[in-house]
Protein backbone atom coordinates (compact mmCIF):
# COMPACT_ATOMS: atom_id res chain seq x y z
CA UNK A 1 0.00 0.00 0.00
CA UNK A 2 1.41 3.39 -0.95
CA UNK A 3 1.04 6.51 1.09
CA UNK A 4 2.20 10.07 1.03
CA UNK A 5 2.72 12.55 3.81
CA UNK A 6 2.73 16.26 3.14
CA UNK A 7 4.59 19.17 4.70
CA UNK A 8 4.27 22.79 3.69
CA UNK A 9 7.43 24.89 3.72
CA UNK A 10 6.27 28.41 4.49
CA UNK A 11 8.10 31.65 5.07
CA UNK A 12 7.47 31.35 8.79
CA UNK A 13 8.87 27.84 8.89
CA UNK A 14 11.88 28.97 6.88
CA UNK A 15 12.59 31.63 9.50
CA UNK A 16 12.16 28.99 12.20
CA UNK A 17 14.64 26.76 10.37
CA UNK A 18 17.00 29.72 10.11
CA UNK A 19 16.81 30.27 13.87
CA UNK A 20 17.51 26.57 14.47
CA UNK A 21 20.51 26.71 12.12
CA UNK A 22 21.96 29.79 13.84
CA UNK A 23 21.42 28.17 17.26
CA UNK A 24 23.11 24.97 16.06
CA UNK A 25 26.14 26.88 14.79
CA UNK A 26 26.43 28.84 18.04
CA UNK A 27 26.05 25.66 20.08
CA UNK A 28 28.72 23.77 18.12
CA UNK A 29 31.11 26.73 18.26
CA UNK A 30 30.54 27.20 21.99
CA UNK A 31 30.75 23.56 23.14
CA UNK A 32 33.39 22.11 20.82
CA UNK A 33 35.73 25.07 20.23
CA UNK A 34 37.39 27.83 22.23
CA UNK A 35 37.75 31.52 21.52
CA UNK A 36 35.28 31.73 18.63
CA UNK A 37 33.23 34.40 20.40
CA UNK A 38 35.72 35.91 22.86
CA UNK A 39 39.00 37.75 22.60
CA UNK A 40 39.98 40.28 19.93
CA UNK A 41 37.59 40.55 17.03
CA UNK A 42 40.39 39.68 14.61
CA UNK A 43 43.25 37.32 15.38
CA UNK A 44 45.92 37.57 12.72
CA UNK A 45 47.75 34.46 13.91
CA UNK A 46 44.62 32.32 13.72
CA UNK A 47 42.36 34.34 11.47
CA UNK A 48 40.07 31.41 10.64
CA UNK A 49 39.06 31.18 14.32
CA UNK A 50 38.60 34.92 14.82
CA UNK A 51 35.27 36.03 16.35
CA UNK A 52 34.77 38.27 13.30
CA UNK A 53 34.62 35.16 11.11
CA UNK A 54 32.12 33.63 13.55
CA UNK A 55 29.77 36.59 13.21
CA UNK A 56 30.20 36.71 9.44
CA UNK A 57 29.22 33.04 9.15
CA UNK A 58 26.17 33.65 11.34
CA UNK A 59 25.29 36.54 9.04
CA UNK A 60 25.56 34.26 6.01
CA UNK A 61 23.13 31.77 7.59
CA UNK A 62 20.62 34.56 8.30
CA UNK A 63 21.02 35.97 4.79
CA UNK A 64 20.43 32.56 3.21
CA UNK A 65 17.32 32.10 5.37
CA UNK A 66 15.99 35.49 4.31
CA UNK A 67 16.69 34.74 0.65
CA UNK A 68 14.87 31.40 0.79
CA UNK A 69 11.90 32.91 2.62
CA UNK A 70 11.66 35.77 0.12
CA UNK A 71 11.48 33.30 -2.79
CA UNK A 72 8.57 31.32 -1.35
CA UNK A 73 4.97 32.08 -2.34
CA UNK A 74 2.69 33.39 0.39
CA UNK A 75 0.91 30.03 0.71
CA UNK A 76 4.19 28.14 0.99
CA UNK A 77 5.35 25.08 -0.92
CA UNK A 78 3.87 21.62 -0.22
CA UNK A 79 6.56 18.98 0.11
CA UNK A 80 5.75 15.31 -0.29
CA UNK A 81 7.73 12.11 0.02
CA UNK A 82 6.50 8.55 -0.32
CA UNK A 83 6.06 7.06 3.10
CA UNK A 84 5.92 3.37 2.18
CA UNK A 85 8.19 1.07 0.22
CA UNK A 86 7.05 0.12 -3.26
CA UNK A 87 9.67 -2.55 -3.99
CA UNK A 88 9.59 -6.02 -2.47
CA UNK A 89 12.05 -6.28 0.38
CA UNK A 90 12.76 -2.53 0.37
CA UNK A 91 12.62 -0.67 3.70
CA UNK A 92 11.63 2.96 3.28
CA UNK A 93 13.28 5.73 5.24
CA UNK A 94 11.14 7.95 7.48
CA UNK A 95 9.64 10.82 5.52
CA UNK A 96 11.23 13.50 7.67
CA UNK A 97 14.65 11.92 7.27
CA UNK A 98 14.25 11.78 3.48
CA UNK A 99 13.28 15.44 3.34
CA UNK A 100 16.16 16.49 5.59
CA UNK A 101 18.74 14.60 3.52
CA UNK A 102 17.33 15.20 0.07
CA UNK A 103 15.19 18.32 -0.12
CA UNK A 104 16.75 21.66 -1.06
CA UNK A 105 14.36 23.57 1.20
CA UNK A 106 16.08 21.89 4.18
CA UNK A 107 19.60 22.58 2.88
CA UNK A 108 19.68 25.55 5.25
CA UNK A 109 19.99 23.10 8.15
CA UNK A 110 23.34 21.81 6.84
CA UNK A 111 24.96 25.23 6.58
CA UNK A 112 26.03 25.43 10.27
CA UNK A 113 27.41 21.88 10.16
CA UNK A 114 29.39 22.68 7.01
CA UNK A 115 30.66 25.94 8.43
CA UNK A 116 31.76 24.43 11.73
CA UNK A 117 33.54 21.40 10.27
CA UNK A 118 35.04 23.31 7.34
CA UNK A 119 36.30 26.11 9.54
CA UNK A 120 37.98 23.68 11.91
CA UNK A 121 39.78 21.93 9.04
CA UNK A 122 40.82 25.25 7.50
CA UNK A 123 42.20 26.53 10.80
CA UNK A 124 44.12 23.31 11.48
CA UNK A 125 45.49 23.12 7.95
CA UNK A 126 46.48 26.78 7.77
CA UNK A 127 48.62 26.41 10.89
CA UNK A 128 50.46 23.63 9.07
CA UNK A 129 50.96 25.24 5.65
CA UNK A 130 52.66 28.28 7.21
CA UNK A 131 54.92 26.08 9.34
CA UNK A 132 58.20 25.07 7.62
CA UNK A 133 58.32 21.92 9.73
CA UNK A 134 55.22 20.77 7.86
CA UNK A 135 55.71 22.16 4.36
CA UNK A 136 59.50 21.90 4.04
CA UNK A 137 61.26 19.39 6.28
CA UNK A 138 58.26 17.37 7.43
CA UNK A 139 59.84 17.27 10.90
CA UNK A 140 56.50 17.98 12.61
CA UNK A 141 54.86 14.92 11.07
CA UNK A 142 57.98 12.85 11.78
CA UNK A 143 57.77 13.74 15.47
CA UNK A 144 54.04 12.96 15.52
CA UNK A 145 54.56 9.54 13.94
CA UNK A 146 57.43 8.76 16.31
CA UNK A 147 55.31 9.55 19.36
CA UNK A 148 52.40 7.52 18.01
CA UNK A 149 54.53 4.49 17.08
CA UNK A 150 56.48 4.43 20.36
CA UNK A 151 55.78 1.58 22.80
CA UNK A 152 56.12 2.79 26.40
CA UNK A 153 57.73 0.63 29.07
CA UNK A 154 54.63 1.00 31.20
CA UNK A 155 51.04 1.66 30.25
CA UNK A 156 49.25 1.24 26.97
CA UNK A 157 50.75 2.46 23.67
CA UNK A 158 49.02 5.24 21.76
CA UNK A 159 48.19 2.91 18.86
CA UNK A 160 45.91 -0.03 19.61
CA UNK A 161 46.36 -1.95 16.36
CA UNK A 162 49.78 -3.39 15.70
CA UNK A 163 49.30 -3.38 11.91
CA UNK A 164 48.80 0.39 11.96
CA UNK A 165 51.90 0.87 14.15
CA UNK A 166 53.94 -1.17 11.68
CA UNK A 167 52.56 0.92 8.82
CA UNK A 168 53.62 4.16 10.54
CA UNK A 169 57.03 2.69 11.31
CA UNK A 170 57.45 1.69 7.67
CA UNK A 171 56.69 5.26 6.57
CA UNK A 172 59.12 6.59 9.17
CA UNK A 173 61.90 4.26 8.09
CA UNK A 174 61.46 5.29 4.46
CA UNK A 175 61.25 9.02 5.13
CA UNK A 176 57.72 9.43 3.83
CA UNK A 177 57.09 12.31 6.23
CA UNK A 178 59.10 14.63 3.94
CA UNK A 179 56.30 14.63 1.36
CA UNK A 180 53.38 13.26 3.36
CA UNK A 181 53.42 16.30 5.65
CA UNK A 182 52.66 18.56 2.68
CA UNK A 183 49.82 16.26 1.66
CA UNK A 184 48.32 16.42 5.15
CA UNK A 185 48.65 20.20 5.47
CA UNK A 186 47.17 21.08 2.10
CA UNK A 187 44.61 18.30 2.33
CA UNK A 188 43.21 19.83 5.51
CA UNK A 189 43.08 23.27 3.91
CA UNK A 190 41.33 21.99 0.79
CA UNK A 191 38.75 20.02 2.77
CA UNK A 192 38.05 23.08 4.89
CA UNK A 193 37.66 25.39 1.90
CA UNK A 194 35.49 22.90 0.01
CA UNK A 195 33.08 22.55 2.94
CA UNK A 196 32.91 26.29 3.57
CA UNK A 197 32.25 26.99 -0.12
CA UNK A 198 29.92 24.01 -0.57
CA UNK A 199 32.01 22.33 -3.25
CA UNK A 200 31.38 18.55 -3.62
CA UNK A 201 30.31 18.45 0.01
CA UNK A 202 29.78 14.70 0.22
CA UNK A 203 33.19 13.87 -1.24
CA UNK A 204 34.96 16.58 0.77
CA UNK A 205 33.34 15.40 4.00
CA UNK A 206 34.38 11.83 3.19
CA UNK A 207 38.02 12.84 2.85
CA UNK A 208 37.66 14.66 6.16
CA UNK A 209 36.36 11.52 7.87
CA UNK A 210 39.24 9.56 6.36
CA UNK A 211 41.75 11.91 7.97
CA UNK A 212 39.84 11.86 11.27
CA UNK A 213 39.85 8.06 11.18
CA UNK A 214 43.62 7.91 10.69
CA UNK A 215 44.27 10.44 13.45
CA UNK A 216 42.17 8.36 15.82
CA UNK A 217 43.96 5.16 14.79
CA UNK A 218 47.19 6.95 15.69
CA UNK A 219 45.81 7.57 19.18
CA UNK A 220 44.87 11.22 18.76
CA UNK A 221 41.36 12.15 19.86
CA UNK A 222 41.28 15.98 20.14
CA UNK A 223 38.39 17.21 17.94
CA UNK A 224 38.52 14.17 15.65
CA UNK A 225 35.52 12.28 17.11
CA UNK A 226 33.32 15.38 16.85
CA UNK A 227 34.40 16.23 13.31
CA UNK A 228 34.08 12.60 12.26
CA UNK A 229 30.50 12.37 13.56
CA UNK A 230 29.38 15.63 11.99
CA UNK A 231 31.04 14.84 8.65
CA UNK A 232 29.19 11.51 8.45
CA UNK A 233 25.92 13.45 8.30
CA UNK A 234 27.34 15.69 5.57
CA UNK A 235 28.22 12.59 3.56
CA UNK A 236 24.64 11.36 3.93
CA UNK A 237 23.29 14.77 2.93
CA UNK A 238 25.55 15.09 -0.12
CA UNK A 239 22.65 15.90 -2.46
CA UNK A 240 21.62 19.08 -0.64
CA UNK A 241 24.51 19.81 1.74
CA UNK A 242 26.09 22.18 -0.79
CA UNK A 243 22.89 23.63 -2.24
CA UNK A 244 23.83 27.00 -0.74
CA UNK A 245 27.28 26.87 -2.26
CA UNK A 246 29.17 25.78 -5.36
CA UNK A 247 27.33 22.46 -5.58
CA UNK A 248 24.41 24.46 -6.97
CA UNK A 249 26.39 24.45 -10.23
CA UNK A 250 28.88 21.60 -9.76
CA UNK A 251 26.40 18.77 -9.22
CA UNK A 252 24.24 19.58 -12.26
CA UNK A 253 27.40 19.91 -14.34
CA UNK A 254 28.35 16.38 -13.25
CA UNK A 255 25.00 15.07 -14.48
CA UNK A 256 23.15 14.49 -11.21
CA UNK A 257 19.37 14.78 -10.95
CA UNK A 258 19.88 17.64 -8.55
CA UNK A 259 19.37 20.12 -11.43
CA UNK A 260 15.72 19.07 -11.67
CA UNK A 261 15.11 20.12 -8.08
CA UNK A 262 16.81 23.47 -8.70
CA UNK A 263 14.58 24.07 -11.73
CA UNK A 264 11.51 23.42 -9.57
CA UNK A 265 12.76 25.94 -7.00
CA UNK A 266 13.23 28.55 -9.73
CA UNK A 267 9.69 27.94 -10.98
CA UNK A 268 8.33 28.41 -7.46
CA UNK A 269 10.31 31.62 -7.05
CA UNK A 270 9.01 32.96 -10.37
CA UNK A 271 5.45 32.18 -9.31
CA UNK A 272 6.00 33.96 -5.98
CA UNK A 273 7.28 37.03 -7.79
CA UNK A 274 4.23 37.08 -10.08
CA UNK A 275 1.95 36.79 -7.05
CA UNK A 276 3.74 39.69 -5.36
CA UNK A 277 3.32 41.89 -8.43
CA UNK A 278 -0.34 40.96 -8.79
Amino acid sequence: MNGKQGFVMTRQRTWMLTAISVALFVLLSWIFADGLFSGPLWNGEDWASSPLVTYLLIGVIVLVGWYQASRLPAAGVPLQAEADATTAGQIADPVGWRLLLGNVFFALFWLPVRFFVGRDWLSAGWHKVVDPEWTQSGAALQAYWERAAAIPEQGRPAITYDWFRQFLQYMLDNGWYTWFAKLVAWGEVLVGLALLLGALVGLSAFFGTFMNFNYMLAGSSSTNPVLFGLAIFLVLAWKVGGHWGLDRWLLPALGTRWARAEAQVDQIADRAEREAVA
